[in-house]
């Protein structure tokens, strides 16, 4: 086994299945679901299971057997690893602590359980994170949308281990500095959080005249209905009112792909947005896809400097977002679950709607949005009838502009939260590393050398006849008492586990 980075001579390299007991979870049997016999306990999935701790805000429950209810069920100081997902799920994970009791595991989640406290759950769950990353990208498949690891790649994980006196120092250090960092970052997300609002609430004030700080307000103009729920529309200043977006734009849906048609030799191939590509306030075009339609759809559909992108489905807070197109690439079109707006000449700026579409319209658009099983959609009439504030031609450049410089401001805090946020990822990984290289903690000559500790370790293994072994590993805290088992830093509920 190749070494992944130096470490100290009294730590030693070893793998993950040697030191580890890892086992995959249950896979969901729908047929079963309804058996008599089954019981019903809750599951973690890859959801569940983040980079640094686990999320158990949404957790599942499943019908197994009994039996199967009690070979996976999780112990506390279990490390779970995941299996699949995007590929930068891979190997992702966090320590079990018994929150839930009787939860398992499903299929696409790795269980591994340290023998005889060899290493700190900590120390394992800090170093599959942090140092792990590029070993599992490397290591993993990819398919079409999903990447994996397998059970016997995972085992060959290498995995560092220092001596035992010498994990206690680390994970005790480790832990009052990571929490500064913790707190640090924490902060700063919740700081983000508060620009956002105040970036919601200019695009608000923007389209709906609060800018101009007018005196003149009037409550807002009920609209004929048209099948839509407007709920109480804000006060506007006396020269501005309430149309539908069909009376001042011409609103259309994108192309849908058909794979059928893709190598017609008469179609052509063009660039086109995607529900991706179009974010709130803003475009991202670091990935645009490429279709191939028939050129009168590509002409019909091609899109203008000015047009508003808006987002027809997706997830419920992806509804309605959207942002101008300024013809960065040529001869692009946009798909189907994204429409387009194009403004009649002179009626309103661009920046009006599209600030109001991602302002006021968060809310409209998920109050008459549908919900699907996994997403959510807008339909093209109800588009067409979302209220739009109209001003003043006289006044628009005004609003645009006192809007830009009070947005450009909190770019620019938003810019340095996320530099600051980068520092302290740096400062984390800085001493991760530290601490992984032997460096963060004094090394006591008097600890005993981790290779002595993995030699016993193998030799009361080796110890135990494989049959036993086998039977030691199938038992279940019904089947015998689980004693505490000390690991350092922590009691972690074991049970008895095989050497």
């Amino acid at each position: 086994m190749s070494a992944p980075f130096e470490i100290p001579p009294s730590w030693e390299w070893t793998t993950l299945g040697e030191i580890a007991d890892v086992v995959g979870g249950v896979t969901k049997d729908s047929k079963r679901q309804s058996d008599p016999s089954f019981v019903e306990v809750p599951y973690l999935r890859v959801a569940n299971v983040q980079r640094g701790y686990l999320d158990l805000s949404n957790v599942a429950t499943i019908r197994v057997s009994e039996e199967k209810a009690r070979s996976l069920r999780l112990l506390a100081g279990d490390v779970l690893l995941n299996e699949g997902g995007d590929r930068d799920k891979l190997g992702r994970g966090w320590i079990w602590e018994d929150q839930i009791p009787g939860c398992i595991h499903q299929n696409h989640v790795f269980r591994a359980r340290v023998r005889g406290g060899v290493l700190h759950p900590k120390i394992l769950a800090w170093h599959a994170n942090e140092f792990g990353q590029h070993w599992f990208q490397r290591n993993g498949l990819q398919s079409v949308n999903l990447a994996s690891i397998s059970l016997s790649k995972i085992k060959n994980f290498p995995v560092p281990v220092p001596p035992l006196a010498e994990q206690c120092r680390i994970v005790s250090v480790l832990e009052d500095h990571l929490s500064v960092v913790d707190s640090g970052v924490a902060q700063l997300s919740a700081l983000t959080g508060r620009v956002s609002r105040f970036r919601d609430q200019v695009m608000l004030a923007a389209s709906t005249g609060q800018l101009s700080l007018r005196s003149d307000r009037v409550a807002g103009t009920r609209l004929d209905p048209a099948g839509v729920d407007d709920g109480k529309l804000p006060p506007l200043p006396k020269a501005w009112k309430w149309m539908r977006l069909r009376e001042i734009a011409d609103v259309v849906g994108g192309v849908t792909k058909d794979g059928k048609r893709q190598s017609d030799p008469s179609f052509v191939e063009v660039p086109y947005l995607r529900v991706a590509n179009v974010q709130r306030a803003y475009l991202d075009l670091t990935d645009v896809a490429h279709i191939r339609v028939a050129p009168q759809k590509a002409q019909q559909l091609r899109l203008r400097q000015g047009d508003v992108l808006l987002n027809e489905g997706g997830d419920r807070d992806k509804l309605g977002r959207g942002w101008i197109w300024e013809d960065q690439v040529p001869d692009c079109i946009h798909q189907n679950h994204v429409f387009r707006a194009r403004i009649s000449e002179g009626v309103l700026h661009p920046k009006l709607l599209a600030w109001h579409a991602n302002g006021f319209g968060r809310r409209w658009f998920e109050v008459n949005g549908l919900q699907s099983v996994n997403l959510a959609s807008i339909s093209l009439r109800k588009m067409k009838e979302f209220p739009v504030p109209v001003p003043p031609l006289a006044e628009q450049a005004h609003l645009v502009e006192l809007a830009e410089k009070y947005l450009s401001l909190l770019d620019g805090m938003e810019k340095a939260i996320e530099s600051a946020r980068r520092k302290a990822v740096g400062l984390r990984t800085a001493l991760l590393a530290t601490a992984f290289a032997g460096r963060l903690v004094p090394q006591d000559p008097n600890d005993e050398p981790a290779s002595e500790l993995l030699a016993r370790i193998r030799a009361e293994r080796a110890a135990v006849p494989p049959k036993q072994r086998a039977a030691r590993g199938r038992r279940t805290q019904k089947d015998k008492p689980a004693p505490p088992t000390r690991v350092i830093g922590r009691d972690y509920q074991q049970g008895e586990l095989p050497l």
